[in-house]
């Protein structure tokens, strides 16, 4: 047999569910006791909770969620879109345009670094942000005609390069993942240099080059050019770009315990089939091949040749159970989700209160570092939306 089995998934689900369960939001606390900094702090409060109800950051959160436990990083994009809402901004010229915020979820496949080796995004000289649009989109965005083509949304490749095969092979076939009449559209954020002192923005849609300009977000602390996206990782990696996800600690013992559960099924398929011998050339063995010792079936055998017997097999050795259950265990000592959080408290009711309290902060605890690292998403996620509004 080659069943597959999942025991990852609900693992996944479950660590997700804890990490709703914390419901982060924005707030904003002022800087000393000063009115000038209390007034300033309710002020922003209320701009950064109209953000988070008006553009569900709640769901972009989720999503977000999803993403850095599936690959072990996510990104947010947070932007001012000049097409989008009806807020009427103006500068220290007086300058009137509309626009709005923009909060977005930008998955690890869109996301280009200038080296790996960077820890966050600040250390990155320059990062692209590479992203499928469809042709109609470009071409109101950007007022350009492109070229569509069939990418993979997945890998950003051309689906045509590869001899018009989808993921599985099938000439002519629209599978996941692939998208028809888009183009890629390549948005690549430089920092300040020496040569451009406020950074670059070069925008590329397909094969043609539709912006180009200073960088147009400030850093809201000493008023220098940053970057609009904020990483969030699910296993910090030092000296990494990118995280890891649990998925990854949990693919080993996954294989291991699907061989064995096949090993386990093959070996009770025996017991209860058994395997028949039959002397040579005693009777029909194509007919037996076929339809087997079903009750009531009149086997003719050959004249004073052995009668087909079954084997005897010992019991399911209790090693195979052993060594199920020593996996299952390090399911919840790798994922950091026990079987508290999986399974119902009923399985514990011989436990005392105390008992499951500790169960319940042993769980919080190993799960604390991925919810810090949401928290300080949304702290600095926060930050932009009172930058972009100031700005």
């Amino acid at each position: 047999e080659r069943e597959v089995y999942n025991h990852i998934a609900p693992i996944v689900e479950a660590r997700l569910a804890k990490l709703l369960s914390l419901k982060p939001t924005m707030a904003v606390i002022p800087a000393s006791g000063d009115d000038r900094d209390i007034k300033t702090a309710t002020v922003s409060k209320k701009i950064v909770n109209s953000v988070y109800n008006k553009l569900c950051v709640s769901g972009v959160i989720s999503e977000a969620n999803n993403w850095s436990e599936v690959c072990g990083t996510s990104f947010y994009k947070v932007a001012w879109n000049s097409s989008k809402g009806n807020v009427l901004v103006s500068d220290e010229k007086g300058k009137v345009a509309t626009g709005d915020i923009e909060v977005s979820v930008c998955p690890p496949f869109e996301i280009y670094p200038e080296s790996s080796s960077c820890n966050d995004i600040c250390d990155c000289k320059s990062i692209i942000h590479a992203r499928a649009y469809h042709v109609d989109d470009i071409k109101s965005i950007w007022g350009v005609d492109v070229k569509g083509e069939d990418i993979n949304v997945f890998s950003l490749d051309n689906v045509q390069s590869i001899g018009g095969y989808g993921y599985f092979g099938n000439v002519g076939k629209v599978v996941s993942g692939v998208r028809n009449n888009y183009a890629i559209v390549i948005e690549k954020y430089e920092s300040p240099t020496v040569e451009f002192p406020n950074g670059r923005l070069i925008i590329i849609a397909g094969d043609k080059l539709v912006h180009l300009s200073e960088l147009p977000y400030l850093n809201g602390n000493d008023g220098e050019r940053c970057f609009p996206f904020i990483r969030q990782t699910c296993v910090e990696h030092p000296g990494c770009f990118w995280g890891s996800s649990i998925i990854e600690r949990l693919i080993p013992v996954q294989r291991s315990y699907n061989t064995l559960k096949n090993r386990k099924h093959e070996f009770m398929n025996r017991l209860s089939m058994g395997v028949l011998t039959v002397e040579d050339g005693s009777v029909d063995v194509e007919n037996l091949e076929d339809d087997g010792l079903s009750p009531g079936k009149v086997l003719i055998y050959r004249q004073g040749s052995t009668p087909p017997k079954f084997m005897n097999f010992d019991r399911v050795p209790v090693d195979f159970t052993a060594e199920e259950n020593i996996l299952l265990n390090e399911f919840s000592y790798i994922s950091g989700v026990s079987d508290l959080l999986r399974n119902s408290v009923s399985n514990y009711s011989q436990l005392s209160g105390v008992a499951l309290q500790v169960l319940v902060e042993q769980d919080d605890t190993r799960i604390s570092v991925t919810a810090e690292k949401v928290r300080e998403a949304i702290k600095t996620m926060a930050k932009h939306v009172l930058r972009l509004y100031r700005q």
